[in-house]
């Protein structure tokens, strides 16, 4: 539909608890499609707020306010008076200048991608089909999906539908993909409960080039049984393991909050949307978490070991500066790297090499002061090495030995943390027959050393 026309005054009365007691028309059909009722405290989150805020503070309040009725958006002035004619609590609400506008369809159509990027984040199992829906490849996740996954392998050019059981339908070849995706399915040696996506891939919206299917489930898989491995099974639910179970429900966490933060799902005060963000955050900080432990698994595996190839350190740290480039710009922090035009080629393995130096300059970005420097410099010979500089509190000697410790983070509060990257760091570092060192003063910041053998 067009665009409405502002309307002319729109009046309601409210009592002294915020609820909506009486209104014009277009504000009593707001507070309905909203969820509120008549009477009842005003479901429009931002009127709610103009209207408890004059009545708290016995001031006149004057404001722009927006809504979303579920397939509109409501654009207002509202004027709020704490005094009713009848001399009860509550307020009178005047509002001018309402306008609906259409809730753009390129909108859902976003929403909509979304959606899918949300999906696939969260997928256990992806399948590439070609157009008549044949299986191609797959790559699992899914430790209860390994029969099905081994099954498609085993039979390329199959019919998708011979692996899953679509419970909402009477699945026949002919019926169109659209009434399949994101049907409810059944798998064979699987507890869970399956949703079914169909993504069409290039060509046209008729005639896709390809499809990706998607096998999401709402429930993390859970270790029901004993593997049967001893005490080593329970330490792989630390590590891996655990990863694995919890990845996929705090990816769905994180991408949900960014839908919310972005406003893709409709108009949302600003406050909100700076939740959603918080939670984004908090999200991302887990699975950085969750990371270090399954890391830490693995450096303490029996038999852990590292390719070691040809390593250019000066191109690696300046891919982590490209990395933390930001984090240290929201600081002020200055990051100077050497000028090493000869580079400094060490034995190793690439992104074990990135991730040592990623941990090493975002701790020096964390814990220097505002407006200071960190200077990355490289050393060749026998040895080649980097070291990061801060301007930071720096180490004592007892400090200094335990700072490599597991889940040390030497009384540190409230920085997120987890006490295990430079843990894992060294270890790393050992393995690459190198050493991670530190030297500091009180006072008068750190550098850290990563040496590896000369390539």
């Amino acid at each position: 539909m067009a665009d409405a026309p502002a309307l002319g005054l729109i009046r309601g009365v409210t009592d002294g608890e915020d609820r909506l007691l009486e209104a014009d028309e277009q504000l009593a059909q707001l507070q309905l499609h909203c969820g509120g009722e008549m009477p009842g405290v005003i479901a429009v989150p931002e009127l709610l707020e103009i209207v408890r805020q004059s009545r708290r503070k016995g001031l006149r309040l004057a404001r722009e306010f927006r809504a979303f009725d579920g397939s509109d958006r409501i654009f207002g002035f509202v004027k709020v008076v704490p005094e009713r004619a009848d001399g009860k609590p509550g307020c009178e609400v005047a509002i001018e200048e309402w306008r609906q506008e259409e809730f753009l369809d390129e909108n859902e159509t976003v929403l909509s991608h979304r959606m899918d990027v949300i999906d696939q984040m969260v997928a256990e199992l992806s399948a590439r089909l070609d157009p008549q829906l044949r299986v191609l490849s797959v790559v699992n996740t899914a430790p209860d999906l390994e029969d099905c996954a081994a099954a498609m392998s085993a039979n390329p050019k199959a019919h998708w539908s011979r692996f899953v059981d679509v419970s909402e339908a009477e699945y026949q070849e002919p019926l169109h993909w659209r009434l399949i995706d994101g049907a409810q399915a059944t798998i064979a040696g699987s507890p869970r409960a399956w949703r079914v996506r169909l993504l069409p891939r290039g060509g046209s919206a008729q005639h896709p080039d390809s499809f990706e299917l998607l096998l999401v489930s709402d429930q993390p898989w859970l270790f029901a049984e004993d593997t049967g491995e001893g005490d080593d099974a329970g330490g792989a639910l630390v590590g891996s393991a655990l990863t694995r179970v919890l990845r996929q429900p705090i990816s769905r966490i994180i991408a949900n909050a960014e839908t919310i933060r972005a406003r893709l799902a409709g108009p949302l005060r600003e406050e909100y949307t700076n939740y959603a963000g918080d939670i984004a955050s908090a999200g991302s900080h887990l699975l950085a978490l969750l990371d270090d432990l399954a890391d830490l698994e693995a450096v303490e595996a029996s038999g852990f070991s590292i390719a070691s190839e040809a390593v250019d350190i000066v191109d690696v740290a300046e891919r982590a500066v490209g990395i933390l480039g930001g984090k240290a710009k929201d600081k002020a922090i200055t990051v100077e790297v050497a000028d090493a035009s000869d580079g400094a080629s060490a034995k190793g393995e690439f992104r074990r090499v990135l991730q040592i130096l990623i941990n090493l300059l975002g701790n020096a970005i964390n814990y220097s002061p505002e407006g200071s420097t960190i200077r990355i410099a490289f050393g060749a010979g026998g040895q080649a090495s980097v070291s990061v500089s801060d301007q930071g509190p720096g180490l004592d000697k007892d400090q200094q030995e335990r700072i490599f410790t597991k889940f040390e983070r030497l009384g540190r509060e409230g920085d997120g943390g987890s006490g295990l990257g430079l843990y894992i760091s060294r270890r790393l570092a050992n393995a690459m027959q190198g050493e991670l060192s530190v030297e500091s003063k009180p006072g008068k910041g750190a550098t850290f050393t990563l040496s590896l053998p000369s390539a």
